[in-house]
């Protein structure tokens, strides 16, 4: 199995920890936004939180302010 870690720009899914990398947003903001209930970005296996990246930069790109 390879070890190769795959670019974060390359994911669908991230991290809190790499969303707040790549966004430049605090992992505590990014928690808050995405504990909406019809949240279109987050996406929960069992309790882990991924940020679907595309639609956050879709969010942001129209987004006036967070």
């Amino acid at each position: 199995m390879s070890t190769e870690k795959i670019p974060v720009w390359e994911k669908a899914n991230l991290t809190l920890e790499e969303s707040a990398a790549y966004f430049g947003i605090g992992v505590n903001k990014l928690r808050e936004m995405s504990n909406a209930e019809n949240c279109a970005y987050v996406l929960w296996v069992g309790n882990k939180r991924l940020i679907k990246r595309k639609l956050l930069e879709k969010y942001l790109a129209s987004a006036y302010s967070i």
